[in-house]
């Protein structure tokens, strides 16, 4: 069994912060290193197309994200020396029920009966500069996120380790970093993807 308490090298350095209402600030700081990430506000999944495309200007996007925020945690905020380097966004899969009606093939697939139960890790974002040393411990924070919230699994929906290229869904994260915390393959839609997931009911 994988030890989710394990601590990497990296994670150390590392401080994780549960997202809500009183730490936007530094996700904004965050967000706002990239042009995706500044209008997005991970809504892409939580949103009807047109909402999303609305809120892309105008800060339309934001707002909804921190009236989310306002009701639970919204993911987990890794820092390194204060500084925000690291984003992961999760909740339950029914936050994501956007991306269930058909912005995502991948989700389409999976049956929605436990959806408030079980938790998505929907997106990835980590900073330039530390790419490649964050990505595993921010999975590790949004499991226990999960655990914490009483969730009875968490899913995510990777794309697949053989891609050798980033490739342009790079932010659901890469299958290989969530088979090191212990996600097993529970279906391939595709052949560059496939669904994860790790059970917290034992």
């Amino acid at each position: 069994m994988v030890d989710l308490d394990r601590a990497d090298p990296d994670d150390a350095d590392l401080d994780m912060a549960d997202v809500g209402p009183d730490n936007l600030a530094a996700l904004d700081r965050l967000f706002a290193t990239e042009r995706s990430t500044r209008h997005c506000w991970c809504m892409a999944f939580c949103r009807s197309g047109p909402a999303f495309a609305a809120g892309w200007y105008g800060g339309g996007n934001r707002r909804h994200f921190e009236a989310m925020a306002a009701r639970g945690p919204m993911g987990v905020l890794a820092a390194l020396n204060d500084e925000p380097v690291g984003w992961c966004a999760c909740g339950p899969r029914a936050r994501y029920r956007a991306a269930a009606r058909g912005r995502s093939r991948p989700l389409t697939l999976i049956p929605r009966a436990d959806d408030d139960q079980v938790w998505l890790v929907a997106c990835l974002f980590v900073a330039r500069d530390a790419r490649g040393r964050v990505a595993l411990p921010l999975i590790r924070a949004a499991v226990d996120l999960a655990r914490r919230q009483g969730a009875s699994a968490v899913e995510a929906w990777p794309v697949s380790s053989s891609t050798r290229r980033r490739p342009e869904w790079a932010h659901v994260g890469r299958e290989a970093t969530f088979t090191r915390l212990g996600f097993t393959i529970v279906g391939r839609p595709t052949p560059d993807r496939a669904i994860m997931r790790l059970d917290l009911s034992g």
